[in-house]
């Protein structure tokens, strides 16, 4: 029911299957508004004609439909007692316990100054050595992964909330199957986690547009730990093509003209607004945003893929190893462009002799396994190549691995002692001499 201080319209002048449009006065951008009972947000305004995107949809509205406007955008209450929690779009909980207590907070405000930032310079462990090893993250980075749909992405993320080493883990769950859903769920009570984490879900079953605040809750959530509390967030968003897609719905129901792959021509402003909350903060606390892009046919010219590579500090590449029957992070697709900041000084001094290395290594063993594939000679080299990928694969690269970063580090001079020799390592002597585990040569 509409508060006394509220003015009630009932004249809808167009209605789509997403939006609803109609004269009103005083509305503010992002307002929030019911539309015959049903949420629903302010997306544009001409003169004195608003369109609201409605979150559950349009059908049934009639024409003379009660719209009430709320005179704010959407909210969460942030406190401690988020923790633990599972919520859905609006910030309501679908775990069946009470309503969160706390101080009400605008979702979608601006990211946080440039000047008020610190250059990232702490190491965020995932415990994945595919991750930690080749591609280490700092605190503040914003990276996605980038997938096809039939990868286990989805399992990947729940490892990472389980191993990251955040004093928060924020997942923002956009066109979960409840399959998926329930994973997370059973997956992080389990282990016992839930003290740290705290998701906001959207299913298949619910609305799609619905997906469009969760990014927001998510980051608005991590603000106010990383920010109030000064503590190092780590938000997960998966699939960030799913709410590319509802954007998408909303701006052609619009009659806005579409720009590449029917995406709307906003994508990349849309996209920026939510990496960008990423940031280490100088007095302690930072947000680092790992999100899943799902890939049409392993295509990363696609709209979603290729804006996200421009606005990111990196990707992740999630491949099937047919050598050995698992998923790998993919060492030649992969890159973190902000590791630099951290191995070598954050963690051993052999680390980026050590990785480059490894891939380099890795490298030669793809050549002798084309020779191999088009029926040329392998030399012994090769043979011995081929055997090195297989073990590095299993033990360094596939996303089932959990271990600390020393440990990679010595499992890698493990199989370049077991497979190749000094000389053909190439690595300084005083590194050798100090971590190598050659019994000869």
């Amino acid at each position: 029911m509409p508060k006394a201080f509220q003015k009630v319209y009932t004249k809808l002048v167009q209605i789509t299957k997403a939006t609803v449009s109609l004269r009103a006065e005083n509305v503010g951008n992002d307002e929030m508004a019911l539309v015959a009972g049903r949420p629903a947000q302010v997306v544009k305004m001409i003169g004195d004609i608003v369109t609201l995107q409605v979150f559950q949809g349009t059908e049934g509205i009639p024409t003379n439909a009660e719209v009430v406007f709320l005179g704010r955008p959407p909210r969460l209450k942030v406190s401690e007692l988020l923790a633990g929690r599972f919520f859905n779009a609006y910030g309501e909980p679908i775990d069946g316990g009470a309503e969160v207590e706390g101080k009400e907070v605008e979702i979608g405000g601006p990211s946080v100054n440039p000047v008020r930032r610190k250059q990232p310079s702490e190491l965020i462990a995932t415990g994945i050595a595919g991750i930690d090893l080749n591609n280490t993250l700092v605190t503040g980075q914003k990276i996605p992964f980038f997938a096809d749909p039939d990868q286990p992405y989805n399992a990947v993320l729940a490892q990472v909330a389980l191993r990251a080493e955040a004093d928060k883990i924020i997942l923002g769950g956009m066109g979960l199957s409840n399959d998926d859903y329930l994973s997370f769920k059973n997956t992080f009570t389990e282990a016992g986690a839930l003290d740290k984490i705290i998701c906001f879900i959207n299913t298949t079953d619910d609305p799609p547009v619905e997906r469009l605040l969760i990014p927001d809750m998510a980051c608005t959530a991590a603000e106010y730990f990383a920010v109030e509390h000064k503590q190092k967030v780590l938000v997960l968003l998966t699939d960030m093509t799913l709410y590319a897609d509802a954007l998408a719905i909303v701006s052609n129901k619009m009659d806005q003209i579409p720009s590449k792959d029917s995406m709307p021509g906003s994508l990349y402003s849309d996209l920026a607004k939510i990496y960008e909350k990423a940031a280490q903060f100088p007095d302690g606390g930072s947000i680092t945003i790992i999100a899943v892009t799902t890939l049409n046919e392993g295509d990363i010219t696609h709209a979603v893929p290729d804006n996200t590579g421009y606005i990111t500090e990196g990707q992740l590449y999630l491949r099937r190893d047919s050598d050995i029957g698992k998923t790998i992070i993919d060492p030649f697709r992969s890159l973190s462009r902000l590791k630099q900041l951290v191995i070598g000084k954050k963690t051993r001094e052999d680390h980026p002799a050590v990785m480059n290395t490894l891939v380099r290594l890795y490298s030669d063993a793809a050549n002798a396994k084309m020779k191999k594939e088009n029926g040329f000679d392998l030399t012994e080299y090769d043979e011995r190549c081929l055997k090195y990928a297989a073990e590095y694969s299993e033990r360094l690269l596939a996303i089932d691995i959990n271990i600390k970063i020393d440990e990679m580090l010595e499992t890698g001079w493990e199989l370049m002692g077991k497979y190749f020799s000094k000389a053909e390592v190439g690595i300084k002597e005083s590194l050798v001499e100090q971590y190598g585990k050659w019994t000869n040569n």
